[in-house]
């Protein structure tokens, strides 16, 4: 039995500062070459579905923009799965933890070499790195002042998926949202009684970099979630039905819905 997932990306329109992409999904020269850009383990192990009208350019393009347009890109990490549209979008300067751009270029062990692909980035030129510091944001520390971007975009490092994993909130009108990445995979994690399906946790485990620090973060974003005085929304970049609820919301940000990855669930 197999559950769908989607790897899910925010675009942003700032006042003056062009538009913002919250990770990449899938890029078009993924779909055109997926054996030559990505892990073939992850590629067939997952099953990914790949389709260029669900990248990240084309659903720009649908949008009315011009993938120039987008001026930023900011990372939750450097996982296969978000930085694979990198460089789809030429003119964007690209943000991201410190801690993840080392482990990125080490790419030391089994996983570290199939979940990291140079190949999608190596086209990048402008890039800004950050150390996991900063303001209390929640009772978390946050990475302000991002290079050109607006104060209403922060990162809030998440580390355990990976070491360099990020948050990235977005102050809004209605509230802030915080895109928790892979901090978590499916949406019941954030329930006061969290429950997980056995293939998710399965692969959350095995791409895990520090269970402790994962696992800490997630009792912190639940914790987040369920107190209604903080006004927070999370949301993952998996979860197929936390995506059409964003979808139907959204106002001043366009979540993005750029491929669709099947997972086993385990029954």
């Amino acid at each position: 039995m197999t559950g769908q997932l989607v790897c899910h990306c925010q675009l942003v329109e700032t006042d003056g500062h062009g538009l913002v992409l919250v990770d990449t999904g899938f890029g078009s020269r993924d779909v055109d070459d997926p054996y030559g850009r990505m892990s073939p383990l992850f590629v067939n192990m997952n099953r990914i579905q790949l389709d260029h009208r669900y990248t990240a350019l084309e659903q720009v393009r649908n949008l009315g923009f011009s993938p120039r347009d987008v001026r930023h890109i900011v990372l939750t990490h450097l996982d296969f799965d978000h930085a694979g549209g990198l460089e789809d979008f030429p003119e964007a300067r690209v943000h991201v933890l410190r801690a993840e751009a080392e482990e990125a270029e080490v790419r030391q062990g089994f996983i570290h070499r199939r979940r990291y692909r140079p190949e999608q980035w190596d086209e990048v030129r402008d890039w800004r790195f950050y150390d996991p510091s900063g303001e209390n944001w929640f009772g978390f520390n946050s990475v302000r002042d991002l290079d050109g971007l607006p104060p209403e975009i922060l990162m809030v490092p998440l580390p355990g998926h990976t070491m360099g994993h990020a948050g990235i909130a977005i102050d809004t009108p209605e509230g802030w949202l915080l895109n928790a990445g892979d901090a978590y995979f499916y949406r019941h994690e954030m329930d006061e009684e969290p429950s997980c399906t056995p293939g998710l946790l399965a692969y959350q485990t095995l791409m895990e970099e520090n269970r402790a620090m994962r696992l800490r973060n997630q009792e912190r974003l639940r914790d987040l979630a369920n107190d209604p005085s903080t006004n927070v929304r999370i949301f993952c970049s998996h979860d197929p039905v936390e995506l059409e609820a964003l979808q139907r919301l959204s106002t001043g940000w366009r979540p993005l819905y750029a491929e669709s990855v099947p997972i086993p669930r385990y029954s």
